[in-house]
């Protein structure tokens, strides 16, 4: 039954209704639905509309929902509701009865899709940026397994002048920079949660709107109900950052096309991300490549797609908006698979370094050094230009290169060249000569690739529930060797919300969380960094994250129990005492392998006190 039909008297046109559904792509939301639901739940019995006991039967319920969907979510499709959000409450009325009409109270699909669809391109979008640190990687892999490569650069497709293929591979890491910095910056503004916004003028009901984002890991909640529905600029902003990568990709697929081609014959693609033809036995076809060269066009139609369609749109939500999702559910796997093809290409790849090196020895590559000598002899450049044009038509003539021009040759165009142009026009010459910042002489490339590698820093961000099992993993070590308390992975499953996590190139190294009692204490517990990292500072970026998290909570005081206090008292802690933690004590010490003979000492932080003002407690990257 649909979730409106009490307005009418009679039932909608099976076309209209197959016009209108959108199940058959936003099922894809099954899982945010259900967490976003959980959360609203909980919301709802902070205002006594629903009691504990029925908010455990509804989260119980939705549990099991979420269970079954992850096993077959083809299920949902198949059951011919209108939307995610009718499917998600008809399966909940169907398990808990009434009780799940309760759910929906204070709230509308408006405001309920909006938040959904943050849900899923917040992870989506995380899942991206592994990726993108992924490639980068394999670049900075073939850039450093290739120093010293020669390859012809181009211009007009017309050989210009030598580069270290290096130079090349780096010149697509600093694409992949722009692209992971514009992406961090689109994951910042949409992570804000538009739910308790209503159909467009908010719930009626006094929800903790900051409290309910918190709960969903979204830094805040949005300002405006109106904006809060209708915005899609997060839509807008993803389908741009896919779009500017995948040019880069496709550009990036070019050129290794051309390079691949017989008649460039510089590098060779692995047989894995190629293919042959059906006629020519001969054959082997850079399908992989052609196809992120092709795919492009799909992502940059997604993009043009929802400008149009949200250019004339008025306030609040409009049914436009369902028009949203298939273009973007469409465009981020078509993004990540191409990076991730674009990252099989280029660990397969092999390069042809004689053939590259003769390639750029030819075409005169070397007429801007010569010029350059020019200078250097006291000719003004734009005259040394002139005479070097009439040296290249010369070499050109004797079907040779610049450099196995006789002395006379050189002079009967101009006296002024001496032997000493014969050193300077030396392939390595060339390269050694672009010493500038960014260029392509063997001590830039170095520092280039050595500067990629030390940028490469440690990532701190709030957990998610994909992060458990690297949790569990790190906690279950640490509180074997008795440095931490053990911890179920249910109590962390239930209390995702409370840890930060450190990664490094998308794989989870640290874990702390900040567990508030009853009283209003906090303590940072379950610090725990990868036994086998060797990337300092990711303790001090757990710590510094979670005071920063603290203070937006208003927490007065931060506790930790410690065997390391010099640690902590670096990082502004002072020294407290167990008897002044009767929470703490209470809770968790009878669970302690070393409770008959505890070494940790107290340390307590003060946030309203402390020195640490607004902007002083550090930002939470690490080198």
């Amino acid at each position: 039954m649909a979730l409106w039909g009490g307005r009418f008297s009679s039932g909608p046109d099976q076309a209209f209704k197959q016009f209108n559904d959108s199940l058959p792509f936003d099922y894809q939301l099954a899982e945010q639905d259900i967490i976003g639901s959980i959360a609203w739940a909980n919301a709802l019995t902070q205002v006594n509309v629903l009691t504990k006991g029925e908010f455990q039967q509804i989260q119980t319920a939705l549990n099991e929902l979420l269970d079954e969907v992850a096993v077959n979510p083809q299920l949902i499709v198949a059951s011919g509701a209108e939307d995610i959000h009718s499917y998600v409450e008809t399966a909940l009325i169907e398990k808990v009865g009434d009780l799940g009409k309760k759910l929906h109270t204070g709230r509308s699909r408006n405001d309920q899709v909006a938040t959904d669809f943050r849900l899923w391109c917040r992870d989506t979008a995380e899942q991206l940026l592994k990726a993108i640190t992924s490639l980068k990687n394999a670049i900075i892999t073939l850039a450093e397994n290739e120093f010293g490569t020669v390859l012809p650069g181009y211009t007009h497709l017309q050989r210009a002048q030598p580069v270290l293929f290096s130079h090349w591979c780096m010149a697509y890491y600093e694409m992949l920079e722009r692209d992971e910095s514009r992406l961090k910056d689109a994951i910042e503004r949409l992570n804000v949660c538009p739910l308790g916004s209503g159909a467009l003028a908010g719930t009626a009901y006094a929800i903790d709107r900051q409290k309910l984002a918190e709960s969903l890991g979204f830094t805040s909640a949005t300002k405006n109900s109106l904006d809060g529905v209708s915005d899609r600029d997060f839509v807008v902003e993803l389908l741009s950052c896919a779009s500017i990568s995948m040019m880069h990709l496709s550009r990036m697929a070019e050129d290794m096309i051309f390079y691949n081609t017989g008649e460039a014959g510089f590098l060779e693609l692995a047989d894995s991300v190629t293919s042959g033809s059906s006629l020519m036995p001969q054959k082997k076809n850079p399908d992989a490549l052609e196809l992120i060269r092709g795919k492009t066009g799909r992502v940059f139609g997604a993009f043009s797609a929802m400008m149009m369609t949200l250019k004339a749109l008025p306030l609040a939500y409009n049914k436009d908006m369902q028009e949203d999702k298939e273009g973007l559910f469409d465009a981020m796997p078509t993004w990540i698979a191409c990076i991730h093809m674009a990252e099989a290409c280029i660990k397969g790849v092999k390069i042809n370094q004689e053939v590259t090196k003769a390639a750029a020895q030819g075409g005169h590559a070397n007429a801007t050094e010569l010029a350059d000598y020019l200078v250097a002899k006291g000719i003004p450049f734009r005259e040394g230009h002139h005479i070097v044009g009439e040296l290249v038509q010369v070499a050109i003539s004797e079907n040779k290169n610049l450099e196995d021009l006789s002395l006379a040759q050189f002079q009967a165009v101009c006296k002024t060249i001496q032997e000493d142009v014969y050193p300077v026009l030396e392939l390595q010459a060339c390269l050694d000569a672009r010493q500038a910042l960014g260029g392509t002489s063997a001590i830039q490339v170095k520092f280039a690739m050595q500067s990629a590698r030390a940028s490469q820093k440690v990532r701190v961000r709030d957990a998610r529930l994909d992060d458990v099992e690297a949790i569990n993993d790190l906690i279950q070590y640490w509180a074997k060797v008795g440095e931490n308390l053990p911890r179920a992975k249910s109590d962390m499953i239930h209390s995702i919300n409370e840890f930060a996590v450190t990664e490094i190139n998308g794989k989870v190294t640290g874990c702390a969380s900040l567990y508030i009692y009853d009283t209003g204490l906090a303590e940072i517990r379950s610090l725990g960094i990868c036994e086998k990292t060797e990337a300092k500072g990711q303790g001090r970026a757990l710590v510094d994250h979670l005071l920063v998290k603290a203070k937006k909570l208003a927490l007065k005081r931060v506790i930790v129990l410690t065997r390391v206090p010099g640690f902590f008292t670096k990082l502004g802690f002072s020294a407290s005492h167990k008897s002044e933690l009767p929470e703490k004590v209470m809770k968790d010490c009878e669970l302690c392998l070393r409770k008959d003979n505890c070494d940790e000492v107290a340390m307590d932080y003060l946030l309203n006190t402390h020195a640490q003002t607004e902007g002083h407690i550090p930002c939470a990257n690490v080198a």
